[in-house]
């Protein structure tokens, strides 16, 4: 499907600020990497700024997020006739795939986003704490989880948390940490997330 030009600023636009910096990029850069001509003001027919851009990108994203989260937790439950190992893994395959997919964005939240405090609120209220409330509503949903008593809250902080923080590790340091590559994490988070049901480990 072909794409609009503000969908191509926008994408361009994430791609130049995830590589050089947001403030590096200039609007002429975006301009010319979305296919318009540089300097001649053709961004600004679809945004007031450079910073609406990433504005854009962020809500977008959130969006975008909120609602593939959902169906990704649907799809686990739809598989509940499977052992909860599987669903773990399923789970975990999932959110690392969601990473690599908004791999651009993550990069320049984590590089630039400070400088728009704004922008901060939006992510944090609008993706970041829902996120891991939904993981940890999810565990606690789960047939296997029932009169299991645990601060659902706090585990599913450390366990989504875990998942950004391998990607974040791995992107940045261009291989995954102790090089545990990326079926073997989603195992041990899975065995990790089965203990809670009072389960072996061995069962990964």
């Amino acid at each position: 499907m072909q794409r609009s030009t503000r969908e191509r600023i926008v994408s361009e636009a994430l791609r130049l600020f995830a590589e050089r910096g947001y403030a590096a990029t200039s609007v002429a850069e975006i301009e010319a990497a979305s296919g318009l001509s540089p300097g001649a003001g053709g961004l600004y027919r679809h945004f007031r700024s450079k910073e609406e851009v990433l504005a854009a990108a962020v809500r977008e994203h959130i969006t975008r997020t909120s609602k593939q989260v959902s169906a990704t937790f649907q799809h686990a439950d739809d598989v509940r006739a499977r052992p909860l190992i599987d669903r773990l893994r399923l789970a975990a395959t999932l959110g690392m795939a969601k990473m690599r997919e908004e791999a651009d964005l993550i990069r320049v939240l984590f590089r630039d986003l400070d400088k728009f405090p704004n922008l901060i609120t939006e992510m944090r209220e609008g993706i970041v704490n829902p996120l891991y409330d939904m993981i940890g509503k999810w565990l606690a949903g789960q047939p296997e989880m029932a009169g299991v008593e645990a601060d659902w809250d706090a585990i599913g902080l450390a366990l989504g948390g875990s998942i950004v923080n391998y990607w974040l590790a791995s992107d940045a340091l261009h291989e995954p940490p102790q090089r545990v590559d990326e079926e073997r994490f989603i195992n041990g988070w899975a065995a990790l997330a089965l203990g809670l049901a009072g389960q072996p480990a061995r069962a990964v």
